[in-house]
């Protein structure tokens, strides 16, 4: 019939067919682009706008972070006296900590008349001399002061004061712990706290015929050492009445 819609391909091509052809797309890229375009300057305008009216304000106070300031106090502080300041007792003469000799009580005739033990000297009462000198070393040996006498009471009492520089290590600590653990070993060894040490021990060896006791405990950069010997029992109450005594010292 020459009435009958007549359908277009893109090729500009008849189709007498019948089927329907999709409709031709319309050209959009120009159109996107000047909206794409307006989009970007308003963006633009907007930030240069708030830019603007923001440098026009005053700065905003921020509140304070930090705690108010406190005053000095005004003068010279007094130094620590040396009853309270523990470092000008133990960088002194560490001779005069050492308990005094009880009255009537002689020297040991083994121990130095200066009072003082060198590295060596300190060593040597070591099973392995040459062994605990190079620990010594290394764990920074500085001096090593000690006292003793003999009572007529039939036993000897030795105390050593010995003090490191403990830059790399607390080898004032380990020194007494290690000697604990030695005197635990021991055969029929009873221990007890010493009050006041924190963890300083005294140890009571009861086996004939030599009897001992010992006790170890430490305050800072120093090590403490008790050594008693006698032919009769001694009593926990001794080591541990002398080990007080000399911690109160320090």
């Amino acid at each position: 019939m020459a009435n009958d819609p007549v359908a277009w391909d893109d090729s500009g091509a008849a189709d007498t067919s019948g089927a329907p052809v999709a409709p031709r797309p319309r050209r959009r890229g120009r159109a996107a682009r000047l909206i794409g375009a307006g989009a970007l300057l308003g963006l633009v305008a907007g930030v240069c706008a708030g830019y603007l009216v923001q440098a026009d304000r005053e700065p905003t106070k921020l509140s304070s972070l930090s705690q108010p300031v406190i005053k000095q106090a005004k003068g010279e502080a007094e130094p620590l006296s040396a009853a309270q300041d523990r470092k000008v007792r133990t960088d002194g003469d560490l001779r005069k900590l050492l308990l005094a000799k009880p009255r009537g009580a002689r020297d040991l005739d083994w121990l130095p008349r200066d009072g003082w033990l060198d590295l060596a000297a300190y060593a040597d009462g070591y099973t392995r001399p040459g062994d605990k000198f190079s620990s010594l070393v290394t764990d920074q040996f500085r001096r090593a002061a000690v006292t003793g006498w003999k009572t007529d009471a039939s036993y000897s009492v030795e105390i050593r004061l010995v003090q490191f520089r403990q830059e790399d290590s607390m080898a004032a600590s380990d020194t007494s712990h290690n000697l604990e653990d030695w005197a635990e070993k021991k055969p029929a060894t009873e221990s007890r706290a010493i009050p006041g040490t924190g963890d300083g021990r005294a140890y009571v060896h009861d086996r004939a015929p030599s009897y001992s006791a010992e006790a170890h405990a430490w305050r800072g950069d120093i090590a403490m050492e008790i050594w008693v010997y006698g032919t009769t029992p001694i009593s926990g109450k001794t080591i541990t009445d002398l080990a007080e005594r000399q911690m109160e010292r320090l």
